[in-house]
C-alpha cells in the first residue's frame, strides 16, 4: 500500500496542533461535502479522503502511530514485536546457535503465521479494516419521520433506515461498511454522525417542542380562542381570561417523536407574549384613560 500524506491532504504542518487539525478539516469537509457537490465524484473522492486523514491524525494515539510507521501505523505493535522477536533471535544465533536459511525463514513465519506451529489458523494474521466517519446533514423536519436514505461510500450504495428523533449529534454505526480487513480480516465499521439544521420557529430540547405565541391586549384580559402552528398543523386554543404575559402552556403528545420508541411523542410548550398595542387613537387612549380611573 503506497504512503499517503495525510498531514499534507489537511493541509496543515506535522507539529499542527489539535486544535489546528480539527479546524481544518472542518473547512475542508465543508467544501467537499456532497451535499453540496451532488454527482461531482473529485469532490466525492476528496471527501473520503479528509474524514480519513483525520481519523489517524486527530487521534493521539493514532497520530503517534502513524508517525512512526507511516502506512503500516495499524499494525506497528506487530511490526514492533517481531522487531524485538528478531533482535532476540539474532542475539541468540550470534552466541549460541547459527540457523539454516529454512530455519531463519520459520523462524519468522512463526511469528506471522507461516509454515511454524502457528500457521494451523492461515498464513499471515488477520486485521481488521479502518473504519471510516462521515457526517450526514439533514433538516429537523426530516427526522420527524423514519425514512430511508442511499448513501454512498466509497463507490458503494448503503442503504440506511433513519429512525425518527435522531438527535444532533448522534452517531450510528454501520457494521462492516468501512476499510477492507488486511489478510481475511473482517471490513472496519462506517460511524454516521447526524448533523441536524432547524429551520423551523420551533426549538428541540430532548422529545419536547418551544414556541412563542404573540397574544394581543384584549384576548389576553377578556379571553377567547386563537389558532397556533404545531409541528403537523394548526390547532385552537382556548385563552383563559387575566392570562398573564409569559404564562406556559403545554400541549401533550405534539412534541418530537421518541427515538426508537414509535408513537411515543414529547410535548409541545407554548409560551404567551402580549402584544401592547401601539398606534392607539384618540377614542381609545379615553378609553384607557377611563379605564385607568376605574381600577
Amino acid at each position: 500500500m503506497a504512503f499517503i500524506d495525510y498531514y499534507k491532504i489537511l493541509g496543515v504542518s506535522k507539529t499542527a496542533t489539535e486544535k489546528e487539525i480539527k479546524a481544518a478539516y472542518r473547512k475542508l469537509a465543508r467544501k467537499y461535502h456532497p451535499d453540496l457537490n451532488p454527482d461531482n465524484k473529485e469532490a466525492e473522492r476528496k471527501f473520503r479522503e479528509i474524514n480519513e486523514a483525520n481519523e489517524v491524525i486527530s487521534d493521539a494515539e493514532n497520530r503517534k502511530k502513524y508517525d512512526k510507521f507511516g502506512k503500516d501505523w495499524k499494525h506497528g505493535k506487530e511490526y514492533e514485536k517481531a522487531q524485538y522477536q528478531g533482535q532476540q533471535q539474532s542475539q541468540y544465533q550470534s552466541g549460541q546457535h547459527d540457523f539454516s536459511e529454512h530455519e531463519y525463514s520459520d523462524f519468522f513465519e512463526s511469528i506471522f503465521g507461516g509454515r511454524g506451529t502457528s500457521s494451523k489458523q492461515g498464513h499471515y494474521p488477520k486485521f481488521k479494516g479502518q473504519d471510516y466517519h462521515a457526517e450526514l446533514h439533514l433538516d429537523l423536519k426530516d427526522i420527524y419521520t423514519t425514512h430511508k436514505q442511499i448513501l454512498t461510500v466509497n463507490n458503494t450504495k448503503i442503504r440506511l433506515t433513519i429512525p425518527a428523533g435522531v438527535e444532533n449529534g448522534q452517531v450510528i454505526r454501520v457494521k462492516g461498511k468501512g476499510g477492507q480487513g488486511l489478510n481475511g480480516g473482517p471490513n472496519g465499521d462506517l460511524y454516521i454522525k447526524f448533523i441536524v439544521n432547524n429551520r423551523t420557529q420551533f426549538k428541540r430540547d430532548g422529545n419536547n417542542l418551544y414556541a412563542n405565541v404573540s397574544l394581543d391586549l384584549y384576548t389576553s384580559l377578556l379571553g377567547g380562542e386563537i389558532i397556533v402552528d404545531t409541528f403537523t398543523g394548526k390547532v385552537k386554543l382556548k385563552i383563559a381570561p387575566e392570562t398573564q404575559n409569559k404564562t406556559k402552556v403545554k400541549l401533550t403528545g405534539k412534541g418530537f417523536p421518541v427515538y426508537k420508541n414509535e408513537g411515543k411523542f414529547g410535548d409541545l410548550i407554548i409560551t404567551y407574549h402580549i402584544k401592547t398595542p401601539t398606534n392607539l387613537s384618540e377614542k381609545e387612549k379615553e378609553l384607557f384613560k377611563e379605564l385607568q380611573k376605574a381600577r
